[in-house]
């Protein structure tokens, strides 16, 4: 009896050790789902995360072992410790270390990080009663039958610096790593690109920032949603290796515009989007298309160009206009020039107040998302069913090469025979899928034709009661001679700021097509002997109201 004792006499004094020196462990902070490791006080904790985690904006850098910038309840996820529904994990913090690799598991794609100061792991925890803490918390019940002790309070860290909430943009930083700038040089701008995340406010209601490296193949560093402080964005500037290689600025534009500004990497809707492009010397390879590309995304482009090519070098430069054609308007306000890199504290401050000058960003607008697009359909006897479907057909493939939103273009359709038909305004369908759906659908109305009375009621009711920032596009399309007059009404239209394309079929008179039309006749009359000759004009007149959009901006 004695030996039995004395056995479990030293088990409960293991039992009460284990429980002493883990007593933290039975208390389970709750974290969001963005919280890090590197956000915890303590090295070795219990954390509660919550349901319902957004598997696309967990940050995570590594697998297993993961580098404490990554986020907790994202890498438990990632290494199957809870699931969607969330739930405790335990917490072990480690040395940092290098080469942390990526990979994908259970929904969440892991990246990959050179290096980072500090690491940790997760795990799952043992089957104990938890009490869940709240940041005041001064004690805890441990395992049943155990006293109250006191544990140690959770500290609150101090709030991150204010986000700049009137700097609201998505921005990709594009740095220079090629053979031009050279190991220093790229030191120093990168030293300067995080003086610029801080004056900038890097934060959630504010700026987001993510950076690409520019060489002989573009590479992304970081997203957007990567880093959501300026202290956060400093540390991951502060750990891109230098590449060398050339300067391969187009490709490197390209693969921003395709790959970065994605949904998936937290481009938020309706924010300006932004590309600031570093250059030491000059690029080697063409940027003008890519630059085209940008401008036609709604991206708006600015160039930091730092130690311009010399006289003697300036013979290699293959073109010597690149920031003109390059940037978002070359109007001075998309280019920043320094002499060098050194010393430049001075252009901090101006670089940052002209990326946060939303008002001025007039690539955030294009001919694609900032236009009303009025449909004025000749749904007259001689149309006929059978063709009147081949001029809706026209006309959902014009607006399916639109962005229409409730913050985007948007398109509205009247049918007019003798009299109008409002088949839906402006803000009837907000969502690009129903506006089409509704466009298809319209049924034919038959009976005579009064195109200047369909002119005159677009007008009044179409563009006028649902006015907007938007530049005001009409397309008439008729088969047949108006019984009333066009002209006037038609330039009644143009006053009001509306673009008029005139679209004809078969007995449409081209003088009345003409007097309809907006100057230069030529590129706003369309006419065909045919209604299947009409899928011909999409593409002109897609490309007509972009170009009529560009020169208007």
């Amino acid at each position: 009896m004695s030996l039995w004792f004395a056995v479990l006499h030293v088990l409960g004094i293991l039992s009460l050790s284990w429980c002493t020196s883990g007593s933290e462990l039975n208390v389970a902070t709750p974290i969001s789902c963005g919280t890090r490791a590197v956000d915890l006080s303590d090295t070795h904790l219990l954390v509660l995360c919550p349901a319902n985690c957004s598997l696309w904006s967990l940050s995570v850098f590594g697998s297993g072992v993961y580098a404490s910038i990554s986020s907790i309840c994202g890498a438990a996820i990632h290494r199957g410790i809870i699931g969607l529904s969330g739930g405790p994990v335990e917490v072990h913090g480690l040395q940092g270390r290098t080469n942390y690799l990526s990979s994908y598991a259970h929904g969440v794609q892991s990246q990959s990080l050179s290096q980072w100061s500090a690491s940790f792991t997760v795990a799952r925890t043992i089957s104990l009663p938890l009490e869940v803490s709240s940041q005041t918390s001064s004690s805890a019940i441990v395992a049943s039958g155990a006293a109250k002790k006191p544990v140690k309070k959770i500290v609150k860290k101090p709030p991150p610096a204010t986000a700049h909430k009137d700097c609201p943009v998505d921005m990709a930083l594009l740095l220079d790593s090629s053979y031009n700038i050279g190991q220093r040089r790229f030191n120093l701008q990168k030293n300067f690109v995080s003086k610029l995340a801080t004056m900038l406010k890097v934060g959630t209601q504010g700026p987001h920032v993510g950076v690409v490296q520019t060489s002989e193949t573009p590479r992304t560093e970081f997203y957007l949603t990567n880093y959501t402080t300026a202290k956060d964005v400093t540390f991951a500037i502060k750990e891109i290796p230098y590449i060398g290689g050339n300067t391969n600025t187009g490709k490197a534009i390209l693969h921003t515009v395709r790959n970065f500004f994605s949904p998936d990497f937290g481009v938020r809707r309706g924010y300006p989007r932004v590309i600031v492009v570093f250059v030491d010397g000059w690029p080697s390879d063409n940027v003008e298309e890519a630059a085209i590309l940008a401008r036609e995304s709604g991206i708006n482009i600015f160039f930091v160009s730092v130690a311009k090519p010399s006289p003697e070098e300036a013979s290699l430069v293959s073109d010597q206009d690149f920031m003109r054609k390059a940037v978002c308007k070359d109007n001075e306000f998309f280019t920043f020039t320094m002499p060098s890199w050194f010393s430049t504290n001075k252009f901090v401050k101006p670089l940052a107040q002209k990326l946060c000058s939303i008002d001025q960003m007039l690539c955030s607008k294009t001919c694609y998302n900032s236009v009303d697009l009025g449909f004025l359909i000749d749904g007259s006897s001689s149309v006929g069913d059978g063709n009147f479907r081949l001029v809706l057909d026209l006309l959902v493939s014009i607006a399916r090469s639109f962005d229409i939103s409730d913050i985007g273009s948007r398109i509205g359709a009247i049918q007019f025979t003798y009299d109008q038909r409002m088949e839906f305004n402006f803000n009837d369908h907000v969502l690009k899928d129903n506006a089409l759906r509704a466009l298809q659908k319209i049924p034919y109305m038959s009976g005579g034709t009064a195109t200047g009375d369909a002119i005159n009621f677009a007008v009044r009711s179409l563009f006028k009661p649902r006015s907007s920032s938007n530049r005001k596009f009409l397309i008439i399309i008729t088969d047949g001679q108006s019984y009333d007059d066009v002209r006037v009404p038609a330039m009644a239209a143009q006053r009001e700021g509306i673009t008029v394309y005139a679209v004809g079929v078969a007995w449409a008179p081209m003088e009345d097509l003409k007097a309809m039309a907006s100057e230069p006749k030529e590129s706003h009359v369309f006419f065909t002997r045919e209604f299947t000759g009409l899928g011909q004009f999409q593409q002109p007149i897609v490309r007509g109201i972009c170009r009529d959009f560009t020169e208007f901006n």
